[in-house]
């Protein structure tokens, strides 16, 4: 290949296959050479050819493999990264060793103060054998031979559960309203508790219950033709000295007589609301699938025996004395309603919203009575849970006639619960006098204000601002006022300035109504008769019953701190059972609300499934 010399003469480049770059070089400059030695050159064509003067620096780069960049800029790249990322981390360890001043959780509201207190009323009240964390150091163990010696098979062994109130009685009726309350609060509450660090506890209270009542009848069986209704007796009438559970003042731990087993053939409002108690802790412990099984199995069969066996359990027997039923078709609404949530099965909704069997729990005709929840009367309870499906569920035909009854006479309910309606009275002090002015006031209130706390939660979670009394629109706020009134009187905001809830506060009753607490743990076991001292003693009770909701004041405020007047001073299962929901419902924050799907789990689909699109056509 020949090129132009562009001072004149040919230029031979060798472009041989074989030549090496170094050889290209090398004959390069000797051309060079040849060009230079041939010709002088002017200046102009030396600076052609040697370029400025002085020596070309040559640039440095870095191979970065997919990319060649400039040393210089590699360099400072990399050094700005290295220096970011010092400040980063020296920035970051000023942070996290300079100390801060944390915003703490807020000090725990007066109503979770005095839930963890009322909790452990029931740890007081344990029948049995106790669990090892039972935190109540004067009692122990108690009544071990509960049912040895009855002829039944079944009942051999009826020892746990709970004591009443201040004696040693085992009532099932009032016993599973309480344990059905509890359920309730758990279910609408759980965050709440777990918030409180109460839920493990009160899943506790309520598993020690319900164990008790499988005890109490076949609970394996499909059919069962009796159960057992009752532990102790306390009939005292005619001037009876038989020992017995009134008649001696011993503690649980020192009891030697005879305690009898009150079994029961035809006890549709015991049977219907211990299915409640199983059906509703059954939701409880969902979690625990054998054991969920087991409480719905057993709350199928007393339903079942409740509505073949018809009839009062306290009718012709010493229940009726103490705990009274006035009937059974409000515990056949509630038990109906509860065995729907448990189950899914619709022919308990059925049964719970037939309008004869409301008509015969006295849902139309109303009364002295009407919206006051308790372990008697349930109606108004059935008639907030029925509300309950029809505000987030909302099934339709058939229900929904029924339901909306239902839930316009919960409304009225609620209406009536305010002060400016005047279906019931109230004490200067501001008591509601749900129970016209008769003794042992303070466990109707408890319910009524859990009643009014869930049912404000209930429209708050629907998304509702309110409800009409009337013509007349009302907050769902006005609902929660009253409730926190109510509560507020018992922990202490009364004309006597006092706490109606053992333990809480700085005044609260010392003479209790109860045997367990009023007798010392001094190594020295009371007969029958020698408690009677202690019964009748003017000194505070040694042992203090922590969370024990006494009766309450009478209609005029006054209360009278004696031991012997149990209208006064005496706790109830059930009331403590209503004080711990209505306590959960109002602590914590207003936003935390209720929990709007645990208790529809076992509920299935309110409507079918819309059949899939049918297939695309193919000509």
């Amino acid at each position: 290949m020949y090129g132009r010399d562009p001072w004149g003469g040919p230029l031979e480049i060798n472009t041989a296959d074989s030549a090496t770059d170094d050889d290209r070089s090398r004959n390069l400059q000797d051309f060079d050479r040849a060009a230079l030695s041939s010709r002088p050159l002017d200046e102009t064509q030396q600076s052609w050819l040697l370029g400025p003067s002085g020596e070309q620096k040559k640039k440095k780069y870095v191979d970065l493999g997919c990319i060649i960049v400039s040393r210089k800029i590699f360099v400072w790249t990399v050094g700005t990264l290295l220096v970011a990322a010092f400040l980063a981390g020296f920035i970051t360890l000023i942070v996290k060793t300079v100390p801060r001043h944390h915003k703490g959780h807020p000090p725990p509201d007066n109503y979770t103060l005095a839930l963890h207190k009322a909790l452990m009323f029931f740890n007081a009240q344990r029948s049995g054998k106790l669990p090892k964390h039972n935190n109540v150091s004067w009692r122990g163990n108690s009544c071990m031979h509960d049912g040895k010696g009855e002829s039944s098979p079944l009942m051999k062994d009826l020892t746990g559960g709970y004591y009443d109130a201040g004696d040693a009685i085992k009532f099932n009726f009032p016993m599973s309203f309480s344990m059905t309350m509890l359920s309730w609060s758990v279910i609408e509450y759980s965050a709440k508790y777990e918030a409180a660090g109460e839920l493990n506890h009160v899943k506790d209270i309520i598993k020690f219950g319900t164990d008790y009542f499988l005890k109490t009848f076949n609970h394996t069986a499909d059919t069962i033709d009796s159960l057992a209704m009752q532990v102790g007796a306390g009939d005292t009438s005619g001037g009876s000295t038989t020992p017995n559970d009134h008649y001696c003042w011993m503690r649980p731990e020192d009891i030697d007589y005879e305690r009898p087993v009150a079994e029961c053939h035809s006890c549709s409002d015991l049977a219907a609301e211990m299915a409640a108690a199983l059906a509703s802790a059954s939701i409880v412990f969902k979690d625990n699938k054998a054991y969920s099984q087991k409480l719905v199995h057993g709350a199928k069969t007393l339903f079942k025996f409740s509505r073949s066996q018809r009839g009062r359990y306290s009718s012709g027997n010493e229940a009726s004395i103490f705990y009274n039923s006035t009937g059974y078709w409000d515990e056949f609404l509630w038990g109906g309603a509860w065995l729907y949530y448990a189950t899914g099965n619709n022919s308990y909704l059925q049964l719970a919203t037939t309008p004869g069997l409301a008509k015969h729990a006295g849902a139309f005709w109303g009364g002295p009575d009407y919206g006051v929840l308790s372990w008697d009367n349930k109606l108004t309870g059935a008639q907030v849970l029925l509300s309950r499906l029809r505000l987030f569920l909302s099934p339709g035909y058939p229900y929904e006639e029924i339901l909306r009854t239902f839930h316009n006479q919960t409304s009225i309910i609620m209406c009536s619960y305010l002060p400016i309606f005047t279906s019931f009275n109230r004490t200067r002090g501001g008591l509601i006098q749900l129970n016209h002015g008769r003794p042992q006031p303070l466990q109707y209130v408890v319910n009524a204000a859990f009643l009014a706390t869930l049912f404000s939660d209930y429209l708050d979670a629907a998304d509702t601002p309110g409800w009409y009394c009337g013509p007349n629109f009302y907050s769902t706020d006005v609902l929660r006022d009253f409730a926190k009134t109510q509560i507020d009187y018992i922990l202490g905001d009364n004309p006597r300035k006092m706490s109606y809830i053992v333990g809480f506060g700085n005044k609260y009753p010392k003479h209790v109504h109860h045997r367990g607490a009023s007798v010392p743990k001094n190594k020295v076991k009371y007969n029958c008769k020698g408690g009677w001292k202690w019964r009748d003693s003017k000194k505070p009770n040694p042992n203090t019953i922590v969370g024990a909701m006494v009766a309450g004041p009478d209609k005029h405020d006054g209360f009278h701190d004696v031991r012997s007047n149990y209208n006064y001073t005496e706790p109830t299962l059930a009331g403590n059972a209503g004080l711990v929901a209505a306590l959960i419902a109002l602590s914590g924050e207003k936003k935390a609300g209720v929990d709007k799907n645990t208790i529809f789990s076992a509920i299935p689909p309110m409507f079918p499934t819309p059949p899939p699109p049918p297939a695309p056509w193919k000509p």
